[in-house]
């Protein structure tokens, strides 16, 4: 990290990771319950999430430790944030309620009432979102998205149909941004506002192995009748309302999921010393290389955030943070459960539970194939040699 950086976050990183300390003892409660989350939002760690990263103008309080002021606005500052969170739990901090992925789109494609209407549902009372555009068998994969967004009859509003599937809590949430085929060709995929309570919208929880208090979902959209000023960029450029918007809110959060996965990564290396701590010569220096590649990864993390946090446009460093600290975060649970033996999942249910949720990264914000392809892109429009 640049030095100003290291200095202006130190009290942000120590302050997630003494609320992290909170989480220990429910972490075994929050996989086998995923509504334990809302049974500990008193807590601080989640409490506080729930109104950070809302805007200022909004009235909710920034965080102050040691005298600096935080907001979770900027990419590196969730980085630092949701590292230390993952450290104690991979997936409770995108389990809690707030802004989270859709109050990155509603900033970039929303306008001033539509973000009025957001966030005073979130300030008057703790309030879940969602961000619901992945379909069975199609993904993320816009060109093959088959939930339709078309005009009612009588012209006065718009009607959502189709199905989503694997959408972090879609059972809790609130507030729905689900995106929808609204024209034919690559600008015709839009994004709306949806209040879940509306007639024809319906979530029921999708089992995982992992990642269990994120309780992904499955949506129905039977008929969901939407309020046309729902529509998110219709004050923008059709360039700039559909596809523009999710790719920025793609590059903020990828480089929050690589910082998760190098918390994971750095918890799972903390893990496997404090149960057998490594001997001298050979698995000393195995485990040293093992902590000098965790240090590599968190700086091509925090290098991408602030490169995103320059412009929400330039994706190819966030690609590869993520690519690189998913595999990081499996590698180094896979590492830990050898090194405790054949018996580890049964014996040590905490690494067992760390190794179930890093498997989830890597489908969270495109996998690693959607990750390479980013990068390869930047390769060939120059973006490669531009940063060399």
């Amino acid at each position: 990290m640049h030095t100003d950086d290291d200095e202006r976050l130190t009290p942000l990183r120590g302050q997630a990771r003494e609320w992290a300390a909170d989480i220990e003892p429910h972490i075994a409660e929050l996989d086998r319950d995923p509504g334990t989350v809302a049974r500990l939002i008193h807590l601080p760690l989640l409490s506080r999430l729930a109104t950070l990263g809302i805007p200022p103008e909004y009235g909710a309080p920034p965080l102050t430790v040691g005298g600096q002021r935080y907001r979770l606005r900027t990419a590196l500052e969730k980085a630092v944030f949701f590292e230390e969170g993952a450290r104690a739990d991979l997936g409770l901090l995108f389990s809690v309620p707030g802004p989270d992925m859709s109050g990155t789109l509603v900033d970039t494609l929303g306008d001033r009432a539509q973000r009025d209407w957001f966030y005073s549902r979130l300030l008057e009372r703790p309030t879940w979102t969602c961000f619901a555009m992945t379909e069975a068998g199609r993904g993320s994969d816009a060109a093959r998205m088959s939930t339709t967004l078309t005009r009612a009859p009588d012209g006065g509003s718009l009607v959502l149909t189709g199905a989503k599937r694997y959408v972090g809590n879609a059972v809790r949430a609130g507030v729905a941004v689900a995106f929808a085929r609204f024209a034919p060709g690559p600008l015709g995929i839009r994004a709306v506002l949806v209040d879940t309570a509306s007639p024809g919208f319906s979530a029921e929880p999708v089992p995982t192995l992992g990642l269990r208090c994120l309780q992904l979902g499955a949506i129905t959209l039977d008929a969901v009748e939407v309020p046309e000023d729902q529509l998110l960029g219709r004050h923008l450029p059709a360039v700039r309302q559909g596809m523009w918007g999710w790719l920025r809110t793609f590059n903020t959060w990828r480089t929050v999921i690589a910082a998760m996965g190098v918390g994971a990564a750095a918890a799972a290396h903390a893990y496997a010393l404090r149960e057998r701590p490594a001997a001298t010569g050979a698995d000393r220096e195995h485990w040293d290389a093992l902590a000098r590649r965790i240090e590599g990864v968190r700086a091509l993390t925090y290098r991408a955030a602030r490169a995103v946090d320059d412009d929400p446009a330039d994706g190819e460093l966030a690609s590869a943070a993520k690519l690189t600290a998913a595999r990081l975060a499996d590698d180094l649970c896979r590492a830990a459960l050898r090194r405790l033996g054949p018996a580890a999942r049964l014996e040590h249910p905490r690494l067992d539970k760390m190794a179930r949720d890093a498997q989830g990264l890597e489908l969270m914000e495109g996998t690693a194939n959607v990750q390479r392809l980013a990068v390869f892109g930047a390769l060939v429009r120059g973006g490669g040699a531009r940063r060399r």
